[in-house]
């Protein structure tokens, strides 16, 4: 049995890519009014919108490391020759320390990254060391193949409102921009792990604009992939994804909606593009 690929549910892999490709997925943790769910589990992306529709309190948090621990052993007691357990950026959750502390106890059977990135930022590394854990190449590889394909992607996105950014301390830098989150669609990045401000356009319309030429200037002359997030708001989302394939015709192109964490940052009618090297 070779390397087993592990992520977390920030990754919003489309649907049947973890299946497909024998990743498996701990969970992070929602709760709504003290009630705790598992992400896209018990507390999905229709839930999560309607609790934020109605002003209930919602809290992320990240797995314990016990339940890491846990599911390591399982997997190796399965056969596996090893774990990979790639994680969303230690500057926006606790979850890739969780990990860390529970692959203590396994040695070099377990090796834990820190993807610097989330959403399919993080889901392009994963796919990409599944793929290459498939063919049974050694752990050292598999590593190297999702911190590789981590750090090439480059992930934008724009938010109706920072409120929720702010909330859960999870804009740093893009503090600067809250005087004016009113007046203006603020485009973010995702910069060595942190969320930071890129610009500020003053319509929606200028803002899907924006994503696509920034996806486009990320994509050069490079053969890539990309994935569109969203967060209840598919027809803008598909709106988005046509645009790109129109620019970058020989891109593949996927439609992933965001789950209950990470929309809980950043509130429904997110837009979000991740471009990462095919």
């Amino acid at each position: 049995m070779p390397f087993v690929v592990l992520t977390d549910s920030t990754a919003y892999l489309p649907e049947g890519a973890a299946e497909r490709h024998a990743v498996r997925v701990v969970p992070l943790l929602v709760r709504v009014d003290g009630q705790e769910g598992q992400d896209g589990l018990d507390i999905g992306p229709a839930q999560l919108s309607a609790a934020l529709r109605d002003r209930r309190m919602v809290t992320t948090s990240r797995p314990n490391p016990a339940e890491f621990a846990a599911t390591y052993r399982e997997l190796l007691d399965a056969g596996a020759d090893g774990v990979l357990s790639v994680h969303l950026s230690r500057e926006l959750s606790g979850t890739w320390e969780s990990a860390r502390l529970a692959s203590e106890e396994f040695g070099t059977a377990v090796r834990v990254v820190d993807s610097r990135t989330t959403a399919m930022g993080l889901g392009f590394a994963v796919l990409r060391a599944a793929a290459l854990a498939a063919t049974g190449a050694p752990g050292a590889e598999v590593e190297a193949a999702a911190v590789a394909a981590a750090a090439a992607t480059k992930c934008f996105f724009v938010v109706e409102t920072l409120e929720y950014l702010r909330r859960g301390g999870r804009i740093g830098a893009a503090a600067a921009l809250l005087g004016t989150a009113l007046a203006v669609k603020p485009i973010l990045h995702v910069a060595d792990g942190q969320i930071v401000p890129l610009e500020k356009v003053r319509t929606t319309s200028r803002a899907l604009g924006r994503l696509v030429d920034l996806a486009v200037d990320a994509a050069g002359e490079s053969a890539v992939e990309i994935a569109v997030h969203h967060l209840a708001d598919p027809d803008r989302a598909a709106e988005l994804a046509s645009r790109l394939t129109a620019r970058l015709p020989a891109a593949t192109c996927v439609v992933s909606e965001l789950g209950a964490v990470i929309g809980a940052h950043t509130g429904p009618g997110v837009l979000g593009v991740v471009v990462g090297p095919r």
